[in-house]
Order: structure tokens, then C-alpha cells, then sequence
């Protein structure tokens, strides 16, 4: 049976055999735990005083960020030494046995929102095996709703199961994307919306890529794009939106995986319908 335990939907089984931790929780249940405790730092300091050091033009970190991974990473090392990590504010680990799994954590995914006192960012946390997805977390501190998916398993918020959108037409959709920090890129992503316009219902800028792929596979936003990702921006997306019966993949219609940095997420319908409006649209390419 389907049980509910603190927004997680716990499967039959799974055919994959993930690795053990050291209480002998299961992963899922450590990553959405691991994903809680980044959340409440966040949550905690949303209001603050906050120290912001910039990584580029337009890219920031806070001092909530480091906090929120020294979290995450202190649970997640503790039930899993054997794993590598990849996450976004520390110097990757390798694995100490060989294992082909590891841990990828994006511990503040739309830190500018964050510090600009707008309530639209999450925590990732996700297990990878190998460029392939085996879980993923995505979690809301703000709105308390908790994306998870588990290979095989369905995709589901806060337990309830979810589903890409069932639209047939870009013309009745709602499109997702974001501009990142490839500021030529950026100016293309706008000129093919504004190519498209008024091929489409509307338009959101998110934020947070990794919150647009989790609507996108809920079906709160029909599709999203992004042309520039790190992987612990995607790694969960990509699994939840398979999950919920959607694909993703990257700006020329290939199979997306952890390293592509390119993302379409939707169905793999609206996705075609997509590919075939920007046919040759200069964001489309390289």
C-alpha cells in the first residue's frame, strides 16, 4: 500500500537498489529531511540582514546559501560517506568506494529573489547515478510544498501524485522561462518570445529554474526553458518531470541529462509543438 509520511509518497518498491544509509533511512526519505533542514534555514532568515557577495554581473550568494548547504551536507555526509557530492556553493567531492552515485544540492535555487525579499525560491536535493536521475527533492520553505520524485516511482507534491500539462496547443499556453547570467543568450531568449508573441497566452519570468521545471511538471506552467543550468539547478527537474509524464530536453531537442546546461520541460507534445515555432530562431543554436 500507499502510505503518507511528512509530504512523501512512499512507493511499493523500486526497481533500482539505491544506496544504504548508515540508520538505514531510505534515500528518499533522507533528502526530503536534509531539504526540510536547508528550508528552515531559509525560512528563518528570510526577513534578516543578509551578507551578499556577487559571483558575477548579476550573480549573488549569501551567507543564508553556505548555511543552508552546511546543513544539508552535514545529514547527508553523516548517513552517506561513501557518496560523492556535487553542490553548488562547495568544492565538488569524489566518491571514497567508487560508488557511481552522488548527492547534488543546490541549497538556495533564486538567491536574487531570496535577497530581494520575494518569496519564490527552493531548496534541491538530489541522487545521482551517474548524468541519470534516481531521486529528486524540490522544496518550497515558503509555500511548504515539497516536489519529490523516485525513478520509476511517479512524481508528487507535497504526496499528492502531479502531471505535466495536458494542453495540445502552444497558443493556450502558459510559458516559463529565465534569462541566467549569459547576458547574449539572455537577449536571445527574449527576441524569440517576443517572435513568438502572440503565439502563447502569457509569460513568467521565475526566478528559480529549478522551481519553473517543478510547475512545469505539476502543470502550473504548460512549459520552461532555460538556456544556461548548472547541474544542481536541473538534477531534480528532470526527474520530476518524467516522472509526472513529461521529458526534457535541451535547446535542439536532444535528451537532456545532469551536465546538459539547456532545458525545455513540458510534455513531450507541447515540447514538438515548441521545437517547431522556433525552428531556426538564433537561441536554438550551439
Amino acid at each position: 500500500m500507499l502510505s503518507l509520511a511528512r509530504g512523501i509518497m512512499q512507493p511499493r518498491s523500486s526497481s533500482a537498489t539505491l544506496p544504504s544509509s548508515r540508520s538505514g533511512r531510505s534515500a528518499l526519505e533522507l533528502a526530503v529531511e536534509a531539504a526540510r533542514r536547508g528550508g528552515q534555514v531559509i525560512r528563518d532568515r528570510f526577513l534578516t540582514q543578509k551578507e551578499i557577495r556577487f559571483k558575477g554581473r548579476a550573480d549573488i550568494v549569501t551567507d543564508v546559501d553556505l548555511a543552508s548547504e552546511r546543513e544539508i551536507l552535514g545529514l547527508l555526509r553523516a548517513e552517506y560517506p561513501q557518496l560523492g557530492v556535487l553542490a553548488e556553493e562547495s568544492a565538488p567531492v569524489a566518491s571514497e568506494t567508487g560508488s557511481p552515485y552522488s548527492w547534488v544540492v543546490d541549497p538556495l535555487d533564486g538567491t536574487r529573489n531570496y535577497a530581494s525579499g520575494i518569496p519564490h525560491f527552493c531548496v534541491v536535493v538530489a541522487l545521482a547515478l551517474g548524468e541519470e536521475i534516481a531521486l529528486g527533492v524540490t522544496y518550497d520553505p515558503m509555500q511548504e510544498e515539497m516536489f519529490t520524485a523516485q525513478a520509476g516511482q511517479g512524481a508528487f507534491l507535497n504526496g499528492n501524485p502531479i502531471a505535466v500539462s495536458a494542453r495540445q496547443e502552444l497558443g493556450e499556453c502558459l510559458v516559463g522561462f529565465d534569462l541566467g547570467y549569459v547576458d547574449a543568450k539572455a537577449v536571445l531568449a527574449l527576441d524569440m518570445m517576443r517572435g513568438l508573441w502572440p503565439g502563447f497566452q502569457s509569460m513568467r519570468l521565475m526566478g528559480s529554474s529549478a522551481l519553473g521545471m517543478a510547475y512545469a511538471a505539476a502543470g502550473r506552467l504548460d512549459l520552461y526553458f532555460h538556456h544556461s543550468l548548472s547541474p544542481w539547478d536541473v538534477a531534480s527537474g528532470l526527474l520530476l518531470a518524467r516522472e509526472a509524464g513529461g521529458e526534457v530536453v535541451d535547446r535542439q531537442g536532444q535528451r537532456a541529462l545532469l551536465h546538459t546546461p539547456s532545458v525545455i520541460a513540458s510534455s513531450q507534445h507541447l515540447i514538438d509543438r515548441f521545437l517547431t515555432a522556433t525552428h531556426g530562431a538564433p537561441w536554438r543554436q550551439g
